[in-house]
């Protein structure tokens, strides 16, 4: 793994690997959520300038590096690195690959498509967003893909009402993937995130009735629908990490970290710069 200089503040699980889940409130308070606030638009800034390299040639390894230093030239911590053990600084999705892709030695190829995630850790928080990229010109089917997928991010986003049910995020996304006859990846789902990477909210991108939790104001959590072209389902590789479609089919996927507040929603990656600012049918 690639040394982190010893004035950066790491997360607890830094040099063992081992995450030890704190106790954490849901609510957040003010001076936390403007801690958030800074950490994803910092990650979001990463994300972007990473996401302006991808090109035909370069390698995720590559990658890799460049989120890697940048994150800590802007004073953080990469937050994936030796997280349960992650080796990498990103997290890099190619093509069939659902999630948490670890970055390699293979050069990017024209026609590709690549998620890149990042996370960074600031001032005792975690940001967190992710986007799907194209790898010089694509499909028209790998592009409506990508753009649907963005979709519905933000018609999950709009489904974030305080008093609601969080199984009304699901709802909307699993709905507009319908519409366009695509697949909802089950097996991962979005998180509470905070002080720890990882909360006890979870977010299904599906909609299950069981899911009641209500959402209230100061509450933290991402959302991170990932899209197939083929089937839901998913397989692991034996790396532990690397999940992909069960079918080969092409995947994609988008995440913005969100608060609810007292009136809706507040999007803690979507500043200026961010890939993803504003829902798309409404530019």
């Amino acid at each position: 793994m690639r040394p982190v200089p010893s004035n950066i503040v790491k997360p607890h699980y830094a040099d063992t690997g081992v995450v030890k889940r704190t106790d954490e409130a849901r609510v957040k308070t003010p001076e936390v959520i403007k801690c958030m606030r800074h950490a994803g638009v910092m990650a979001a800034d990463i994300l972007r300038r990473a996401g302006d390299i991808v090109k035909p040639g370069v390698t995720t390894e590559e990658i890799d590096i460049f989120v890697h230093d940048l994150t800590i030239e802007c004073g953080a911590y990469p937050s994936p690195l030796n997280y349960h053990g992650y080796p990498k600084s990103v997290c890099t999705s190619v093509n069939e690959v659902i999630c948490h892709g670890i970055p390699d030695s293979r050069a990017l190829e024209e026609g590709d498509i690549v998620n890149l995630d990042v996370t960074v850790f600031v001032n005792g928080v975690h940001g967190d967003t992710n986007a799907t990229f194209a790898v010089g010109n694509i499909s028209q089917t790998d592009a409506d893909l990508i753009r649907i997928t963005e979709e519905c991010m933000w018609k999950g986003i709009e489904a974030v009402v305080p008093g609601q049910p969080i199984n009304d995020i699901g709802r909307a996304i699993e709905t507009h993937a319908k519409q366009h006859k695509l697949g909802v990846v089950r097996a991962f789902i979005g998180h509470g995130i905070g002080e720890n990477f990882h909360t006890d909210i979870q977010v299904l991108h599906y909609y299950d009735p069981r899911h009641t939790m209500v959402m209230r104001p100061g509450m933290t959590f991402t959302i991170e629908p990932m899209i197939t072209l083929g089937t839901w389902q998913h397989r692991m590789w034996d790396d532990d990490w690397t999940a992909v479609t069960a079918d080969g089919s092409r995947t994609a996927q988008f995440e913005h970290m969100v608060v609810v507040t007292d009136t809706g929603v507040e999007v803690l990656t979507a500043g200026p710069g961010a890939v993803s600012p504003s829902a798309p049918w409404k530019r």
